[in-house]
């Protein structure tokens, strides 16, 4: 782990490259996994707010759900997530005309209908955020249905502190990010130097 301001972040979100490939994977990160989405408490209200305008974009039986079940539930670690699906999809996703998962609400912030972006989470993916003392940790969460997007990072040069850069400034600011650019810039031209001996 490298110290960036006051955060530890992994070598890899520094090093791994990653490119989202949605024509390839459809989406999954939106149906797979233990639970839904990771929601921080402030963005409960602005989601509750903004929850009749996301749900305009979701099909009917993600509608039912919403309104049965709420938009978010406790998970085992007592942290509130996206209500999913008996499949397991995330209440807010939607398919489009070739097959891709999408996000309700993003798509309703992108109409204009929903002042809210998506949750942070789901902005920083592949980056999981967690405490450890009194450090906040960023990990690559390395998942085999995301081998299509390390695939394509690789192929484009994209490194994944660069595809989650927005989603890194929206959550620790661009001071933050500033300092992270130059720890990664230093970190990967040591390793240039000492790949050459």
């Amino acid at each position: 782990m490298i110290i960036v301001g006051d955060k530890l972040v992994s070598e890899d979100i520094i090093e791994k490259k990653f490119l989202c490939n949605l024509e390839a994977c459809k989406g999954a990160c939106c149906i797979e996994g233990d639970a839904g989405a990771p929601l921080a408490a402030e963005e409960l209200p602005m989601i509750s707010m903004n929850v009749e305008s996301i749900a305009d974009e979701l099909p009917e039986a993600n509608k039912e759900l919403l309104n049965k079940s709420g938009f978010y539930e406790i998970d085992v670690d007592g942290e509130p997530v996206t209500t999913c699906l008996p499949d397991g999809t995330c209440v807010f996703a939607l398919r489009d005309k070739l097959g891709i998962l999408k996000c309700g609400i993003e798509e309703a912030h992108r109409k204009g209908t929903s002042s809210f972006l998506k949750p942070v989470s789901c902005h920083l993916y592949p980056v999981r955020v967690s405490n450890i003392g009194e450090y906040e940790a960023l990990n690559y969460h390395h998942w085999d249905i995301c081998s299509p997007a390390c695939d394509l990072g690789n192929k484009k040069g994209v490194r994944v502190f660069e595809f989650v850069g927005q989603g890194l400034i929206r959550k620790f600011g661009k001071e933050w990010y500033s300092e992270l650019l130059a720890v990664a810039e230093a970190h990967l031209g040591d390793g240039d130097k000492n790949n050459q001996h």
